[in-house]
């Protein structure tokens, strides 16, 4: 059986989900705004409800990876926790002095309070030891020397499926983009995906959590319509400079023909595409009357990795015959 995601209206047959936990407890009403968050979480209540989530989708078949277990058992593969700490140590977010304490330390703890801690952050308190360095100097007690990552359990940002071939996301939120990290690490050694996501990287650069500079591009942004067609929105979190990007690398590597660029509102209610273009029963998807332009991109025919861009009709994407576009459809000859 093939893998990937073929349509978002097709039978869902296996997903990776994060729990809440750690991460969304650390949330208070100081730090919730800077995390991107409203407010603080009932973590218990929450906890319920993801479990009872997960467990009527197991009731129907569904193959559902935990992202906590399915990192741990990533870390717990001394090659890969090297990898990880390398960049989660690196020069730009902590100190020389204090990365050669603490990596000794984080490699003596078992991979599933490694994982736990990567994901919902390390209070200064928590370490047992006094760390050297101006940065750590300057936190309180209460000071994270690694920040939570509660968006964590919006798993469909930080990475996503384009038919067979997996995008890390390069987020726009500085709060977001360790996210990219972890999923990272998880698609590069966990035995769930290592054997299928070697060509989806090497175009890529080494170090997705790093600033990009504009080129920023979310996973909720990313939708494959069907047929080698990908619907992106451009809104608040992903650029036209990360869409074009996004683009030529998927004409190259043959996972899409064609690349429809929706310009969204830069707006928190368009935050994402997927709020803006519902989804409905099939056999159709509406968009929505009121979106901003919709451009078409293809391989230009004699540039090598050039784009040939072409305007599509706003409104409602139509196949001839005045059908709605759904996902087994818009392919054939969709009139833009």
């Amino acid at each position: 059986m093939s893998r990937g995601a073929l349509s978002e209206v097709g039978t869902l047959r296996k997903v990776l989900v994060c729990r809440p936990g750690l991460a969304q407890a650390r949330l208070t009403p100081a730090n919730c705004h800077e995390l991107l968050f409203d407010d603080v979480l009932w973590v218990s209540q929450a906890r319920d409800d993801h479990h009872g989530f997960t467990n009527k989708l197991k009731d129907r078949g569904v193959e559902v990876l935990e992202l906590h277990d399915v990192l741990a058992a990533v870390l717990a593969n001394i090659a890969a926790c090297d990898w990880v700490l390398d960049r989660k140590l690196g020069i730009d977010y902590i100190e020389p002095e204090a990365a050669a304490q603490l990596r000794p330390w984080l490699k003596t703890l078992p991979s599933e309070r490694l994982a736990a801690l990567l994901i919902g952050g390390l209070l200064r308190r928590e370490v047992p030891f006094d760390i050297e360095g101006l940065s750590a100097g300057c936190l309180a007690p209460g000071g994270f020397v690694f920040p939570p990552l509660p968006n964590m359990i919006f798993t469909r940002d930080s990475s996503c499926w384009v038919y067979d071939e997996p995008v890390l996301g390069s987020m726009y939120r500085a709060a977001r983009r360790h996210e990219t990290l972890l999923m990272n690490a998880v698609y590069r050694f966990s035995p769930h995906f290592s054997k299928v996501v070697d060509k989806a990287w090497k175009h890529d650069r080494e170090d997705t959590s790093h600033d990009r500079g504009l080129a920023t591009i979310e996973g909720g942004d990313v939708m494959p319509i069907g047929h080698g067609v990908v619907l992106v929105g451009m809104g608040e979190r992903s650029s036209p400079q990360a869409v074009s990007q996004f683009a030529r690398r998927l004409f190259r590597s043959g996972a899409a023909k064609r690349v429809i660029a929706a310009q969204l509102p830069k707006s928190r209610g368009a935050m994402h595409r997927h709020r803006v273009h519902p989804l409905r029963r099939r056999p159709g998807h509406r968009f929505p009357r009121r979106s901003e332009r919709h451009q078409g991109l293809q391989p230009a025919p004699g540039r090598q990795e050039g784009l040939a861009r072409r305007a599509c009709r706003e409104g409602q994407l139509r196949v001839r015959g005045g059908r709605r576009a759904g996902p087994e459809r818009v392919a054939h000859g969709a009139d833009w």
